[in-house]
């Protein structure tokens, strides 16, 4: 496949995740910022590998091959994340553009010793499952900040926004993942909340409560 094709497999491959059926031309194209004909060209290409199903119409799944061949890119995404974070003093920001382009190395060695050196590790530093070399990755049960309610409390596990200046807003704020989340009060008016963190009381909007999964304790 060529990267242009890799990228699409992963794209759909996270709106299938997020909708849990299959997913429009359209949603992908404003995924990958492009223009949804030159979505149709490509899903029409996927099909002909029989990486996707597709009818006019009616939206985009993966085939079984598909959905194993974007795990796979997943898979080397977060494990070079993890590197980059845990052995080359990336912080977490920082990390995605880069293993954007080391992705696409297909090296089964190199990936294999690079997660055995790595320890196995099962998330990436966003919180995101690790797919294993057959594609396998456990769930994790989790929740949206803004969907608990007062006194209830749980472990930041994951962010649903990766973006470079939300993980920033959160870095500022010294925010990170396995710390414990406390509702101490929720505003009727804009549902921003007070949240009882490292000790300390902070209030957040409703977008960044939004934005931070919650395994509930």
């Amino acid at each position: 496949m060529t990267y242009s094709e890799e990228n699409y497999l992963k794209t759909i491959f996270h709106l299938t995740v997020v909708s849990n059926s299959e997913v429009s031309t359209n949603s992908i194209a404003e995924m990958m910022e492009t223009k949804a004909s030159s979505v149709t060209d490509m899903i029409k290409k996927l099909a002909e590998k029989d990486l996707v199903n597709y009818k006019k119409y009616q939206g985009v799944s993966l085939t079984n091959k598909g959905k194993l061949a974007a795990k796979m890119i997943v898979r080397r995404h977060r494990l070079w994340e993890v590197f980059l974070v845990e052995n080359l003093n990336f912080s977490w920001d920082e990390v995605h553009e880069v293993a954007e382009q080391l992705e696409h190395i297909k090296s089964e060695k190199l990936i294999s010793e690079l997660d055995r050196f790595l320890g196995y590790p099962k998330r990436d530093p966003h919180g995101d499952p690790i797919p294993d070399d057959q594609g396998n990755f456990k769930i994790l049960n989790k929740v949206l900040l803004s969907e608990l309610k007062k006194g209830e409390s749980g472990i930041f596990v994951g962010v649903k926004d990766s973006s470079v200046a939300f993980l920033q807003f959160l870095d500022k704020r010294n925010i990170g993942l396995g710390d414990e989340i406390k509702i101490i009060e929720r505003e009727p008016f804009d549902q921003s909340v007070l949240i009882k963190i490292n000790e300390q009381e902070l209030r957040v909007s409703h977008l960044i409560s939004g934005n931070i999964f919650i395994k509930i304790t």
